[in-house]
């Protein structure tokens, strides 16, 4: 049994009044986010409108915490990077030279990297938060925006955007097939 039946059979089972939380739940989940939720719900029976926005609600929470702490672990290794540069040039002036070289980035990761940015750059926030949900979860641009030095507030209110925009789209895809198929 997978996870989306899991989530299904979970559904079945709470009560009506506990039903969106399970919902909620599914879209905190990376790759079933606010769209794999929005379905669960509606297909478990829950009004589309109701499973829709409970989906979007667990999958903008989980991105928001994960913008935050990305956004604050970020700061973090800059402000340390920064006060190193400062303490090693300081030693420089001095008349020390012997600084451990810095560490080479592994060529799958600086791949990843220049993919990213090669999007960003293209697209900008609104475009890879927008088009982000073909390739990946919510969650990663989330974090690779936030690690990127974009604002908490931009990325936020794109990720908002971008969550609202597919989970409504895809409810109410699935809503129009079950009305057809009934």
């Amino acid at each position: 049994m997978d996870l989306v039946e899991t989530l299904q059979n979970l559904l079945g089972q709470v009560p009506e009044l506990l039903q969106p939380l399970i919902v909620a739940l599914a879209g905190a989940i990376p790759f079933i986010e606010g769209e794999g939720g929005a379905a669960i719900g509606i297909l478990g029976g829950l009004p589309p409108v109701v499973a829709a926005i409970a989906a979007m609600v667990g999958n903008f929470v989980t991105v928001a915490v994960l913008v935050l702490l990305s956004t604050g672990a970020r700061n973090a290794v800059v402000s340390r990077r920064r006060a190193k540069v400062e303490a090693r040039d300081a030693v420089l002036v001095g008349g020390s030279s012997g600084s451990a070289p810095a560490e080479p980035e592994s060529e799958r990761k600086a791949a990843r990297r220049a993919k990213f940015q090669r999007a960003y750059e293209r697209y900008g926030v609104p475009g890879v938060s927008m088009l982000g949900p073909l390739l990946l979860p919510t969650h990663f641009t989330a974090t690779m925006l936030a690690a990127s030095g974009v604002g908490k507030a931009r990325i936020l209110i794109w990720q908002a955007i971008a969550i609202i925009a597919w989970t409504t789209l895809t409810a109410l895809i699935i809503s129009g097939v079950l009305q057809a198929v009934r």
